[in-house]
């Protein structure tokens, strides 16, 4: 006896206020699952300390920006904190074609988009474990001014009252549990039958 399985492409979109670790959290996923390939937005912010050019983000000008949103190159983008962003539809099209599980770490606007007009997709929602304890990551990573920081914690007041529209949902109060439950949900979600044919032979 023999089985055969055929595997179809997962859209998994990630996301969460600012500050809670969802980068970590995708990070972590992404090493310690071959299947899984990043799907690398554009913005037009400017790269922060580490960040890599088509590795972290595509950082482009808002020239550039405007002309992929009139040639209608996105499958979702969006405003956030004065800064654009966007997906591109193609990579991800051809990634999932090719049998790949394509990850999207996108903010909740973004994310909100691609659900209402993706036809399959699994969604995660990272929340902080309170207010004080994302300000603290804010303020502890040093990347944004005291006003940033302040208008990201406002935004993230109004990101958290979306999670509800998320299948997945979770606390981020230690990494390691948190990892481990997002492991869980992918490679259960790996497991669906739209997602995972099996044929026996004898």
């Amino acid at each position: 006896m023999a089985v055969n399985t055929q595997r179809t492409g997962m859209l998994l979109i990630i996301s969460g206020p600012s500050g809670t670790g969802k980068g970590t959290l995708v990070k972590k996923l992404m090493d310690s699952d071959p299947s899984l390939r990043f799907s690398c937005s554009v913005t037009t912010r400017a790269p922060r300390v580490g960040e890599v050019d088509g590795v972290d983000y595509h950082f482009i000008t808002d020239e550039e920006y405007a002309r992929l949103v009139a040639d209608n190159r996105f499958l979702e983008h969006a405003t956030v904190h004065d800064h654009h962003y966007g997906t591109l539809r193609k990579p991800v099209e051809d990634m999932m074609q090719q049998g790949h599980n394509v990850v999207l770490d996108i903010d909740t606007q973004g994310a909100i988009s691609v659900m209402e007009n993706a036809e399959d997709y699994v969604s995660v929602f990272i929340l902080p474990p309170s207010f004080k304890e994302l300000r603290e990551r804010l303020v502890n990573r040093k990347t944004d001014a005291p006003d940033v920081i302040e208008r990201r914690l406002n935004n993230a007041r109004g990101e958290v009252q979306q999670a509800h529209r998320y299948q997945y949902s979770i606390v981020n109060d230690d990494l390691e549990v948190a990892y481990a439950q997002l492991k869980t949900i992918v490679e259960a979600e790996k497991l669906r039958t739209n997602r995972c044919k099996h044929t026996i032979t004898d």
